[in-house]
């Protein structure tokens, strides 16, 4: 099978096709029939456990399905394995951070950057941050991207491509609710397929022996002590001991519970048991038609895109932006697909891409290795880079404004004494 070529990309892009995909089958690491846990949600109306599933019509037959990788997780995955490429010189695109490494107490944080900031470069982590002591929004830079539309988007190409590949909706910049939205152009999920539900259990015995009647625990007037038995030591409201309670904590306030001690009776949850499935699928579509929407008027250095240039210029615009989603595809596939706890699945076979002509019929099939991934996008970039609308891979850094350097500290000071805000 032949590797997906750049010629095949630019005439797919041009307008010879509708989609690519790549449909790829799993199953759990500890084989057939082996459980695996979902992503768990707030229980609604009818719903019986905490998990997404629906029927499906697959093959003819209806069948239940359970959402195990939902698209903005997916989303989040093609950003996770695109920094890799980055990070590691090997794949060349624009990318704006946030640095933290010389802010006192926050040097952990390193530097976050728009891959992984929730919304992208529309993200509240940039709005607050600064770019030569100038608001981010204030600089050339951010008026560009808060500018940028999908009939206009060469500063969101130049600045943060991956948000054109993956959507973004800049709500929260100068225009409100009405700032550009750019629809995602790759989408992917992971359903497992003819599923049954499970149950986890669930116990504890305490190797000391503590009974639930040694309590009431309270809230210790010293916070280094946290809690204590005797009220004499305990914090006071209204004149009375507090009792302690954890945030986030699944034990009875006052309880032995409360600070991880005694016994568990065993218990047997229905909810949120696992499940078991004959496969799962993983189904990636990058779309075409929504790439050739987008339009670039001007060259990355500001001039107007010449009449004669600009069609050859956009196309090679878009096909480096399916280049770059069709790198995040193959490197996320090496990075594997550890979901989360108990929800280790591994493919059945190579990864696989598939060109979806204009007027349905026969796919044609390609193969796509990381290092022709790295090549492909190269070759897209350059040739994008000889019309006007080339990349630069050096970051754009910025630095945390002073305010959000001091709430994430008072957010952090507030966890350290146990006063984090619960999920929810």
């Amino acid at each position: 099978m032949r590797s997906l070529d750049l010629d095949t990309l630019t005439n797919a892009v041009a307008g010879g096709a509708a989609a690519i995909r790549a449909i790829t089958r799993l199953e759990p690491a500890g084989g057939p029939g082996d459980k695996v846990f979902p992503p768990t949600y707030v229980k609604e109306r009818s719903a019986t456990t905490k998990y997404a599933m629906e029927p499906r019509r697959i093959d003819g037959r209806e069948v239940t399905t359970v959402l195990l990788d939902s698209v903005a997780s997916q989303a989040n995955r093609f950003e996770e394995a695109l920094l890799e490429g980055w990070r590691r010189g090997e794949l060349p695109f624009p990318v704006v951070q946030v640095d933290f490494s010389n802010e006192e107490g926050l040097a952990d944080l390193e530097q976050i950057t728009a891959l992984q900031a929730p919304h992208r470069i529309a993200d509240a982590l940039l709005r607050d941050s600064v770019l030569g002591g100038t608001p981010f929004r204030h600089t050339a830079v951010g008026k560009e991207v808060t500018d940028a539309r999908p009939t206009h988007a060469t500063a969101m190409f130049k600045y943060c491509p991956t948000a054109l590949v993956l959507g973004v909706w800049d709500s929260t910049g100068p225009k409100g609710g009405m700032g550009a939205k750019f629809q995602r152009c790759l989408v992917s999920e992971i359903v497992g397929i003819d599923v049954a539900t499970g149950v986890k259990t669930a116990s504890r015995l305490d190797p000391a022996s503590i009974q639930t009647k040694a309590g009431p625990v309270f809230k210790h007037k010293d916070p280094s002590q946290d809690w204590t038995v005797d009220p004499k030591d305990a914090e006071l409201s209204k004149g009375k001991p507090v009792e302690f309670s954890r945030s986030g904590g699944d034990g009875k306030k006052g309880s032995p519970s409360a600070i991880n001690h005694g016994n568990i009776p065993p218990s047997i949850d229905g909810e949120a048991g696992g499940v078991t499935m004959s496969h799962a699928v993983q189904t990636t579509v990058l779309s075409l038609g929504a790439l050739r929407r987008l339009r670039f008027q001007t060259a990355c250095s500001g001039e107007r895109l010449p009449a004669e240039q600009r069609d050859a210029a956009e196309a090679a615009a878009r096909t480096a932006l399916a280049a770059l989603a069709l790198a995040a595809i193959v490197y996320q596939r090496d990075q594997g697909y550890d979901l989360r706890s108990r929800s280790l699945l591994v493919p059945k076979e190579p990864l696989l891409f598939e060109l979806i002509g204009r007027d349905g019929g026969e796919p044609e099939r390609f193969s796509l290795s990381r290092a022709e991934a790295a090549a492909l996008l190269k070759g897209a970039e350059h040739k994008a880079r000889q019309l006007g609308l080339g990349w630069d891979p050096k970051p754009i850094t910025l630095t945390p404004a002073p305010k959000l350097a001091g709430l994430i500290r008072k957010s952090r000071e507030l966890a350290a004494r146990g006063e984090a805000e619960g999920e929810g």
